[in-house]
């Protein structure tokens, strides 16, 4: 099950499988965000290009605001998958 939500004040979090069939929603949330969040992914399982293609427009969205997209409590699975594609020189990464 896939869930995004604000958990705190700055801070979304990330869990479940961010995939093709849920890339959509998350990036409808994400993109009705004001300001700039952390996004914690602990309990993120999961995640496909089309995955990989919503944290992209989000960061390039907050690269237009002059901020960077940060990504917190990022597993080992999920720190691998950035690393392959290249994604840990666009984002900042805080592995778990």
């Amino acid at each position: 099950m896939f869930t995004i939500e604000v958990s705190s004040p700055g801070i979304v979090a990330i869990s479940g499988r961010l995939d093709a069939a849920e890339a959509v929603n998350a990036e409808q949330f994400i993109d009705a965000l004001k300001g700039v969040f952390v996004f914690d992914l602990a309990g993120l399982e999961y995640v496909s290009s089309a995955g990989l293609g919503v944290l992209l427009m989000a960061h390039k969205r907050l690269q237009s605001e002059g901020a960077v997209l940060h990504l917190t409590q990022v597993g080992p699975h999920i720190a691998d998958i950035f690393r392959y594609s290249g994604f840990d020189k666009l984002f900042r990464v805080d592995t778990a």
